[in-house]
């Protein structure tokens, strides 16, 4: 037994071993090995700089037996705090690893509160070791995770926050692992409050770069476009179909049952994902206390800092995003950001974008106007190629859709002549900013740019600046108290599908739905007798002129010599009576238009307020409004339902946006032979056409002959090349007249 206990005092993982199957029974050789440890650390302490094996081995020992003797290592977890603390950036890279590996065991088993060990490694992110910042950063991520799995403390993390928000005033290694280790507790859902936010915000003004970046960058997000790479494609999925069955015919193994059941588990847990309701956060930018104080010491700093292009650029980007989502006036923003509105300007696109983005309503028209003229000077001219033309039209209808208000009448009718220009994506996007215009401004353009007015159109309220329209009923919602066959038509064999709302069979000359027949037969009707009224007056007066009796004499005057008496006197007079009565018919059709607008509105404020709406109501308040961008009130079918619906402006500007340009894209293989297959349906055959009727009939000898092998024929061709010419005379004389016989 004494040759045994000699051996353990040498042996430690074996000692670790028995202690913790009974500690009591092992107390003595515990307490010589904790002597050891405490001498051997106090030696240590002289040479800090060192690597000591000994002792390296003692502290994972101690570490691990810790919670066998929780009294006798009362002050162990202290002891290493204080070492590290004292010698943090003088102790080897070794030992401070091995230090912080035991602290962090001591943590996960309740030995040591959360707000020490990460104060201390906090300050050990200043040391020059960078497998250990990225050691420590991984463990107070994951440390945090885990006490806020169950419930939030809010305690503890108001504490963490602050001692972080001290920390990234610190050393520029320190600020930076700080700032990243709160963006990533953010992203997790951890630390998702505002003050998270806005203690990251303070590292946008840092002075050190890369904590200005990466906090900006955290501003900037993640395009939502951009797939994430830990998403597999479809294509790289395992199908659990295919390996079950292959497991019925293949060999029964070990391995395949275990990859089988492998699959099971990765097909059930990508099923779960998918199935899983999607979480929706606002985005940090949103919960920023003071958006207006944070974009006004951001141009502050973008003008006078001497940092790279790029810098500049995500720093534009933050700015343009405050401004558009928290509708916030910085004026000089949009001088400052056209002297970069060049065509050969490095990365115009997004410079562009950025116009865009920081672009709204509230803007002043006169502040956003010097942007639109300064993109028609420099992009919008024939001197320019048709991409460049075709980007800026783009850009310019991005900051339309946010500040219609911006645009003039004259340039608004200039850009809209290039809808006939030659190049095909600089027509299409001309075509595409006359379509904005024509559903929210159409008095900017031409008549013949206008098209023939719908419904939706003629609702539409003149826009002002700061003008707002806040309804106190549902638009559409007087169609409710019409019949459910007027108007609109349900698709009862779809379901509830949202895109098949209106069944509008698309032609040149345009169609007539079969509900609004009725109605635009009555109009129609009432024009045609407006028409036959004043043409009935016109032969009146023609009648009347042909024969006019003179008021001296009593004898018929002639109708020439009766219109030269005329002119001078009765001229004028019946001009202003052709003027007031085309006034009064004006008048009196505006008056039959408020008041018909009135009376719609009346009725969808009554459904409003009086009824409580089902989703099937909603539906076909949606389809009627719908139907209203098509239809016009007097002549039916306006134009495609997908051509009048704009959609409305998102709070971000996509890039793709500004950047389209319509030309043919190249299409894959597969694209290819797909249309190639779609145009040969209901194609003929290509090949051999005979002309027999019946195609399934026997075939003759000669269409038999040349199916078969050359071997099988080769004495017919050899005796037709003997022919003599007698036999040839022969046998053309029997053909012609076979031919003769059938005719």
């Amino acid at each position: 037994m004494v040759g045994h206990n000699n051996q353990l005092e040498f042996n430690i993982p074996q000692l670790q071993n028995l202690i913790k199957r009974d500690p009591a029974s092992y107390h003595e050789e515990f307490m010589s090995q904790f002597t050891h440890f405490l001498n051997t650390l106090e030696a240590f302490q002289l040479y800090p700089e060192q690597h000591n094996k000994t002792l390296d081995d003692l502290v994972m020992f101690m570490a691990q037996v810790a919670h066998c003797y929780p009294k006798e290592l009362k002050e162990f977890p202290q002891q290493l705090i204080e070492v590290l603390r004292t010698h943090n950036t003088v102790l080897d890279n070794n030992m401070r690893m091995a230090f912080c590996r035991a602290l962090i065991l001591l943590r996960n088993k309740n030995l040591l509160a959360p707000t020490d060990l990460l104060e201390l490694f906090f300050q050990l992110l200043r040391c020059q070791d960078k497998a250990l910042r990225s050691f420590l950063q991984n463990h107070i991520i994951t440390d945090i995770k885990n006490l806020n799995a169950k419930h939030k403390n809010a305690k503890l993390n108001s504490t963490l926050q602050n001692f972080i928000f001290t920390m990234m005033k610190d050393s520029n290694r320190a600020a930076k692992m700080s700032i990243d280790i709160m963006i990533e507790l953010y992203k997790k859902n951890i630390w998702n409050d505002a003050k998270t936010v806005n203690v990251i915000a303070t590292g946008c003004f840092s002075k050190f770069a890369k904590v200005m970046v990466a906090s900006m960058k955290f501003f900037l997000g993640k395009d939502p476009d951009e797939k994430n790479s830990d998403d597999s494609d479809s294509d790289n999925e395992v199908d659990p179909k295919e390996v079950i069955m292959a497991n019925k015919v293949n060999k029964k193994t070990r391995k395949r049952e275990k990859q089988l059941s492998k699959v099971k588990k990765l097909a059930s847990k990508a099923y779960k994902k998918k199935s899983e309701a999607p979480v929706f956060n606002f985005s940090a930018i949103h919960l920023i206390h003071d958006p207006q104080g944070m974009a006004e010491k951001l141009f502050r700093q973008l003008e006078t800092t001497t940092k790279r292009f790029e810098v500049k650029l995500i720093t534009l980007d933050v700015i343009s995003r405050l401004i558009g989502i928290h509708e916030l006036f910085l004026f000089n923003y949009y001088s400052y950001i056209q002297r970069f509105m060049q065509p050969h300007q490095r990365e115009v696109t997004r410079i562009l974008q950025f116009a865009a983005q920081a672009s709204h309503e509230l803007v002043p028209p006169d502040v956003i106007e010097p942007v639109l003229k300064t993109m028609a000077n420099n992009f919008i001219t024939e001197r320019n190629s048709s991409d460049v033309i075709a980007i800026g039209l783009n850009a310019v209808r991005e900051i339309c859709s946010r500040c219609p208000l911006a645009m003039t009448e004259d340039l608004m009718q200039d850009l809209a002549q290039y809808k006939t220009y030659r190049d095909r994506s600089v027509m299409m996007a001309s075509r595409s900013l006359i379509q904005l215009f024509r559903t929210s401004r159409p008095e900017l353009l031409h008549k013949k740019d206008r098209g023939r007015p719908t419904e939706a159109i003629e609702e539409l309220d003149p826009l002002d600046y700061g003008k707002i329209t806040a309804k106190d009923y549902l638009p559409g919602a007087e169609v409710l108290l019409e019949n459910k066959s007027e108007n609109i038509e349900i698709n009862s064999e779809s379901g509830s599908d949202d895109e098949e709302w209106i069944d509008v069979q698309h032609s040149d000359d345009g169609l007539e739905d079969e509900d609004g027949d009725d109605e635009d037969d009555g109009e129609e009707e009432e024009d045609d007798e407006e028409e036959e009224i004043e043409e009935e007056e016109e032969m009146e007066e023609e009648e009347g002129g042909e024969e006019k009796k003179s008021e001296v004499s009593g004898q018929v005057i002639p109708v020439a010599e009766a219109k030269k008496e005329g002119e001078e006197g009765g001229g004028s007079e019946d001009k202003s009576k052709e003027k007031n009565k085309k006034g009064k018919k004006q008048i009196l059709k505006a008056k039959q238009k408020l008041e018909a607008k009135k009376l719609k509105r009346d009725q969808a404020q009554k459904v409003t307020l009086e009824r409580l709406l089902t989703d099937e109501e909603f539906r076909r308040i949606d389809m009627a409004n719908a139907k209203k961008q098509v239809f016009s009130s007097k002549k039916g079918l306006k134009r495609k339902l997908e051509e009048t619906l704009v959609s409305a402006p998102s709070e971000l500007v996509k890039l793709s946006d500004i950047e389209n340009i319509y030309k043919k894209r190249k299409h894959d293989k597969q694209t290819r032979i797909e249309s190639v297959k779609k145009g040969q349906v209901d194609r003929e055959k290509f090949g051999y056409k005979d002309g027999r009727m019946n195609e399934n009939c026997s075939t003759t000898n000669r269409e038999k002959r040349k199916n078969k092998n050359f071997g099988m024929i080769r004495h017919k061709v050899k005796r037709k090349q003997n022919k003599s010419y007698k036999d040839k005379q022969i046998s053309l004389r029997n053909h012609l007249l076979k031919l003769k016989k059938f005719k």
